[in-house]
C-alpha cells in the first residue's frame, strides 16, 4: 500500500506562481509566459498527477 504524501507545499507554490502569473499578465504582458512552467508544474504536483 502506498503512503499518502502531503501536497500542501505544492499547493502553496502553485498559488505563488499563479499570483506571479496574474501580476505579469497585467504589468509585463510580454513576460507572463515565464510563470507558466511553475504554475502548471505545481498544479500537477498539487493534484498528485506527477
Amino acid at each position: 500500500m502506498e503512503a499518502k504524501k502531503s501536497t500542501a507545499k505544492y499547493w502553496a507554490l502553485f498559488f505563488f506562481w499563479f499570483a506571479a502569473l496574474i501580476v505579469l499578465l497585467f504589468v509585463y504582458r510580454e513576460f507572463f509566459w515565464l510563470a507558466l512552467p511553475g504554475t502548471v508544474t505545481y498544479f500537477a504536483k498539487g493534484m498528485d498527477i506527477m
